[in-house]
């Protein structure tokens, strides 16, 4: 008997994650340098303004935990024939913004995420000797293995895996809402038509209105 084929990595979270990637989309030139995070709320941005860094709320990430993220990211979508990995279309500030926000959904977000990053390095440093981001490519699946699935992790990896499986959505949110992304699921929407040439004959005929 054939075995069955396997999606790999790529394809299971493209399946998976692209369909609920809702997280709203953000001005990626809106991106600064580290700061405290933000408090309290004021008014919503201004979505038709280009705002500067810094004008909305202080980012999260040191240069070390940037680097992490961008670590992660490219672990959870790199790059293939098809499109470039998650880290270098800006996925990881998006995922800074996205935590610094004062809003109860973006903290929440914030606390798992930082303690998750904090837990990386720790966990790559008594298997490796290293921080996260210094591992190389299979050290990095070898530790991502471990808490990549909630249901499945071992006693001890279960709040690693919730970050985990936290950060992977918000990867896959910022990737698949770029114009690569769109590509790489082959999304064809807001593009203008030259010429609108309607339903096809054989749908209005299915409906009754040809």
């Amino acid at each position: 008997m054939n075995e069955p084929q396997r999606l790999d990595r790529r394809e299971a979270i493209k399946w998976m994650l692209a369909a609920t990637a809702t997280v709203s989309l953000m001005n990626f030139r809106s991106f600064g340098a580290p700061a405290p995070a933000a408090s309290g709320y004021g008014t919503d941005p201004d979505l038709l303004k280009d705002y500067k860094p810094g004008d909305l709320w202080p980012l999260t990430f040191t240069k070390a935990q940037h680097r992490a993220v961008a670590a992660l990211c490219d672990v959870i979508i790199p790059a293939d024939a098809k499109s470039p990995g998650a880290s270098s279309l800006g996925v990881p500030d998006f995922i800074d913004e996205w935590i610094s926000a004062p809003y109860p959904e973006q903290q929440t977000d914030r606390e798992e995420i930082l303690y998750g990053l904090a837990w990386l390095d720790r966990e790559s440093g008594k298997r490796f000797g290293k921080v996260f981001a210094d591992l190389n490519d299979g050290q990095k699946r070898s530790l991502c293995d471990d808490i990549c699935y909630v249901p499945g992790a071992k006693r001890g990896f279960k709040t690693a895996a919730r970050f985990f499986a936290r950060f992977r959505n918000l990867t896959a949110s910022g990737f698949y809402t770029t114009p690569q992304g769109w590509k790489d699921i082959q999304y064809l929407g807001n593009v203008a038509l030259a010429k609108f040439k309607g339903p096809p004959p054989e749908v209005l005929k299915y409906l009754n209105l040809d």
